[in-house]
């Protein structure tokens, strides 16, 4: 909840659902309405026919910001804007320093142009390999025909072009974690408002680009040339919209139809009843796979019944490249195929992933914890997951950066999960040649960050949902667990058409509530 300044004070928890944007001075329930505006001086009482005027009355521009201190409230101060402008530069300089002393091999950017010459021209979408690595394609068809852009130009440009992409999506990604971080989903009420806020403000969102260019994930995307990011947005932004919105879950299916692993957010909605939107997100991968199929008839038929199964194409799995459960295991048996040992395990943890993602949804409302959690679980059960794929650390930080208030434990918590992602510590061990299935016993946590600190999430948040919430508009913005015998709803309904329904009779009506704990949203 925001005060009239834009700040959140400890004694405002809840705003009741319904309140759209003020259209008028806000009033509190202790504060006598405005005067008239013209009284009459022989009729103390206002007759029914001329009433005092209520807030919703009013003019709105009386209150209502201007386009300039829009535009400021985004730009924030200058030598703020300014500062964060020269951190970004800062890190792009860094880039290109690393790059003149160890030029950036960007391989998958060649094999993605590579894969949309092919679709282009009618070749053997998946009998090429291209750079000094011999990497073949392994996306589907669908994919190669949103590369055949790539194709457009030459390789050295296409480069740079990537890496101001890449840059973009960044500062994208920042934006849409805030945004799914700032409401909690069971109640609608808004929780950890100076993250919400920092989504909307140009100085924040620059200073995170500069710093998360730095996430080994994040840093590895760039190196590459990889489309995470733009995965990882296209999936965060339509799983944040509101249950009911056309089309939710579509553009899940889009992305799964691109690389397979989103697939699983399609079972996340439907294990927490959002069924409509789990089926859209099956739509959506149906188109994918026809369309490639109009188009690429052979190579469709070839991806589907046969190269999807390839995981050898992928890569080697018991590389420390690879940071997914089959990594972690491959490296502590010492074993390049654990088969039925790895296999097992990867069940069990997708069950327990899932499972934690439906009571994190169910009993605390978080939704995007929810998404968070099932991300996790993908990328742990994913038979190959480079390091560059945990490039949903981004919301995964932002998520716990808007927990920390009040809590030094959370600060902590924030800070380690920080430096596990920053370390870099898979590439300090020993790992030339075959040496990754030597590891010593010491050596294998710095050789699998990211599966141990998947592993530990998940029975965190199982650990933390063992009670039922708050009983909604009860919680605080940290997300406190309930007090025993605490109340939530079985079900969570979207809380946008009721909102939208109410704050529309409002305005109609010419009234606006003064309840104690009600006061207009702000933007």
């Amino acid at each position: 909840m925001s005060s009239a300044d834009g700040t959140r004070t400890e004694s405002e928890e809840t705003e009741t659902p319904g309140e759209g944007r003020g259209r008028g001075p806000r009033t509190r329930p202790d504060e006598t309405p405005p005067p008239s505006p013209n009284p009459s001086p022989t009729s103390p009482n206002p007759s029914p026919t001329n009433p005092t005027p209520t807030p919703t009355d009013l003019t709105p521009t009386d209150t209502s910001p201007s386009r300039t201190s829009t535009t400021s409230a985004f730009t924030g101060t200058p030598r703020h804007l300014l500062y964060a402008a020269a951190l970004l530069l800062v890190s792009f300089v860094g880039l290109w320093v690393l790059y003149e002393v160890q030029p950036l091999p960007m391989s998958d950017i060649a094999v993605y142009r590579a894969e949309g010459e092919a679709a282009a021209s009618g070749g053997d979408l998946y009998g090429f390999t291209v750079t000094k690595w011999d990497l073949p394609a392994t996306y589907p068809p669908f994919a190669a025909l949103l590369f055949i852009p790539t194709t457009w130009l030459s390789l050295g440009t296409l480069k740079i072009v990537c890496v101001l992409v890449n840059a973009g999506l960044l500062a994208l990604l920042i934006h849409l974690s805030c945004q799914a971080t700032g409401v909690r989903q069971a109640t609608g009420v808004r929780q950890a408002a100076g993250v919400r806020r920092a989504a909307h403000t140009a100085p924040a969102v620059l200073a995170a680009t500069a710093l998360g260019l730095w996430l080994e994930p994040v840093f590895q995307t760039f190196v590459f040339g990889q489309v995470n990011l733009a995965l990882t947005c296209l999936v965060l932004w339509d799983l944040a919209r509101p249950d009911g919105a056309r089309g939710k879950g579509f553009a899940t299916g889009i992305a799964a139809g691109i690389k397979l692993t989103p697939a699983i957010f399609a079972v996340y909605l439907l294990i927490t009843g959002r069924v409509k939107a789990a089926f859209s997100a099956l739509a959506g991968f149906l188109v994918s796979v026809l369309l490639g199929w109009l188009v690429l008839p052979d190579a469709s038929v070839e991806f589907w019944t046969r190269r999807m199964f390839e995981t050898d194409r992928v890569g080697k799995v018991w590389i420390v490249d690879n940071q997914s459960l089959q990594g972690l295991i491959s490296r502590v048996l010492h074993d390049p195929e654990p088969g039925l040992l790895w296999a097992v395990p990867a069940l069990l943890t997708a069950a327990a992933g899932l499972y934690a993602a439906r009571r994190v949804y169910l009993r605390r409302g978080l939704d995007t914890w929810g998404v968070l959690c099932t991300a996790v679980t993908a990328l742990l059960v994913s038979p190959i997951s480079w390091s560059h794929h945990w490039v949903w650390c981004v919301p995964l930080l932002i998520g716990l950066a808007a927990r920390v208030r009040r809590h030094p434990w959370r600060r902590a918590l924030l800070a380690a999960v920080t430096l596990a992602f920053t370390a870099r510590t898979m590439w300090l061990v020993p790992h030339r040649g075959d040496l990754d299935l030597h590891f010593s016993w010491w050596q294998q946590p710095f050789a699998a960050p990211y599966p141990l600190l998947g592993l530990a999430l998940l029975a965190a948040l199982i650990w933390w949902t063992r009670r039922t919430g708050n009983a909604p508009g009860e919680g605080d913005e940290s997300g406190e667990p309930g007090k025993p015998g605490a109340s939530a709803p079985r079900h969570i309904p979207s809380p946008r058409a009721d909102q939208d329904l109410t704050a529309r009779t409002a305005r109609t009506t010419g009234t606006a509530r003064t309840t104690p704990t009600a006061r207009p949203r702000t933007a």
